[in-house]
């Protein structure tokens, strides 16, 4: 169930303006990234956010309003921070197979590195994404990835080394659910086939497995 802002009085004008608006949002939203992906939307709660945060709870409700509303921005900033370190990896500067080959390996290392992306997502789609539904921010993120992908794919078909009429779209969702799965399901996949999927070798063998298996589809 959603927590709605408190019945109380809104915050004193002067802890408000004396505030730097930007860090306070962003301390907000690290500590409410913290939360949500620990617990998830339902398990979280606004005073363990503004206690991570060092804040006062009103704070929360004065910038965000509610608890669903926070948690759209998190969502929002996790989807902003994977887009802007995917522009660093100037896929429209190498050659077609190399840019598969960082797509790929990126994907892989950052999903590891950055273990909240998969639950914040998780936890957004026991709610049906009903959050992201309502951001057109999230919309305008993804669309230029796929834009610079259908490039990558073009130039790979006009030097003839990829096949035509890939659908880029498809493409990534391929790429992601391939590491997407693996290291969401990683404990539980461990346990069932007796294998620790947890270990470094692992995740490199999966790593060349899934590389091998993009580029296996791709190439002529």
């Amino acid at each position: 169930m959603a927590e709605d802002a408190p019945k109380e009085t809104p915050p004193d004008t002067a802890a408000v303006t004396g505030r730097n608006p930007v860090r306070t949002r962003q301390a907000i939203i690290e500590a409410a990234t913290e939360e949500f992906s620990t617990l998830g939307l339902g398990g979280a709660r606004i005073d363990a956010i503004a206690a991570r945060a060092g804040l006062n709870k009103r704070l929360l409700y004065y910038y965000f309003g509610n608890k669903e509303a926070l948690f759209q921005a998190v969502l929002e900033r996790a989807y902003e921070n994977i887009r802007s370190a995917e522009h660093g990896l100037q896929l429209d500067e190498v050659d077609p197979v190399e840019a598969i080959r960082r797509l790929v390996s990126f994907t892989w290392h950052y999903y590891i590195q950055h273990p909240e992306f998969i639950t914040l997502l998780n936890s957004e789609n026991l709610h049906q994404a009903s959050h992201l539904k309502k951001s057109q921010r999230i919309r305008e993120l993804n669309s230029p990835l796929i834009d610079t992908l259908h490039r990558v794919l073009e130039r790979g078909r006009a030097e003839g080394l990829f096949r035509a009429g890939v659908d880029p779209l498809q493409l990534y969702i391929s790429i992601a659910g391939l590491s997407f799965f693996y290291l969401s399901n990683r404990h539980t996949l461990s346990a069932v086939f007796g294998r620790d999927l947890r270990q470094p070798k692992a995740e490199a063998e999966r790593l060349s497995h899934m590389t091998e298996l993009v580029l296996g589809y791709l190439l002529r």
